[in-house]
């Protein structure tokens, strides 16, 4: 897998091995500010590694539930500078969209301050009405311990810096569908948003998603947000996360690692009857 462009960045470094130093030079993985304009007005800005920039505007507002359908976009455009040298800016033009900037902008405000307790913020996703997960779905536990390792394998950035988180799309045959990688783990998965929106795949009924780290809320109610049944990290989850999923009927697996894993919720998609006692 190649990795996108603008995505890796290298620097002069001074190396000390066994007593012994030289100037080297590394492979770093790029981090620059994206600003997503929502109809002329600023939305949001966040941190991320250049690649996919349509992809991650498009998911975002996907997952934070300011559009439900590719329709509702009607332009969406990388903003080139006056240099021409970097575009750190999309704009999205919306339609049919109840979209309240202020609104939003309060929201994303919120949403990131300590103060606000676990309680409120799976109440705001309860009101957004989200369908469960397909219950049928299934994954055999075999097919779900070869994902890692599918994963690791086609982490074309992560391989030259060692310094980026991926998240993942695989059939029930563990067929790798999709993979993104960013700098924030939550942007590698609106990158995974943003893509299904655009090519027409949603909900991703019959898919799991893999991330690397942990699985924390905000990546849970992306999922669900995505109509993912399964997802699965390679770490822990958080405890509002496993809330979050039981509430909402999303398997939620943490520490899959070589052949073990733990189920937090709906174990029913993965494991056989017997094996949940």
């Amino acid at each position: 897998m190649k990795a996108p462009e603008r995505s890796i960045e290298l620097t002069q470094v001074t190396e000390w091995e066994d007593g012994r130093v030289r100037s080297v030079q590394d492979a770093l993985a790029a981090e620059e500010p994206l600003e997503i304009r929502v109809n002329g007005l600023p939305l949001a800005v966040t941190m991320r590694t250049p690649g996919h920039d349509l992809e991650l505007a498009a998911g975002f507002l996907l997952t934070e539930g300011i559009i439900k359908s590719k329709d509702q976009v009607s332009r969406l455009r990388a903003v080139t500078p006056e240099n021409g040298v970097k575009s750190n800016c999309v704009e999205v033009e919306l339609k049919d969209a109840a979209f309240d900037h202020g609104e939003m902008q309060r929201n994303f405000f919120a949403a990131s301050s300590c103060g606000v307790c676990g309680k409120a913020s799976i109440n705001a996703i309860r009101l957004r009405g989200l369908p469960q997960p397909d219950p049928d779905f299934r994954l055999d536990p075999a097919v779900l311990c070869r994902l890692p390792e599918a994963l690791r394998s086609e982490q074309a950035v992560f391989s030259q810096t060692g310094g980026l988180h991926a998240a993942a799309l695989f059939d029930e045959t563990g067929r790798l569908i999709v993979l993104r990688e960013d700098i924030g783990r939550h942007n590698a998965v609106d990158k995974i948003a943003g893509w299904a929106l655009q090519n027409c795949h949603l909900p991703l009924s019959q898919r799991v998603m893999l991330v690397s780290g942990r699985g924390g809320f905000e990546i849970a109610q992306k999922a669900v947000a995505m109509g993912i049944p399964i997802l699965a990290s390679v770490s822990a989850p958080s405890s509002l996360a496993v809330k979050l999923a039981r509430e909402l009927g999303l398997t939620l697996v943490g520490f899959l690692r070589g052949s073990r894993f733990i189920v937090y919720s709906g174990e029913f998609r993965c494991l056989p009857v017997q094996d949940c006692s």
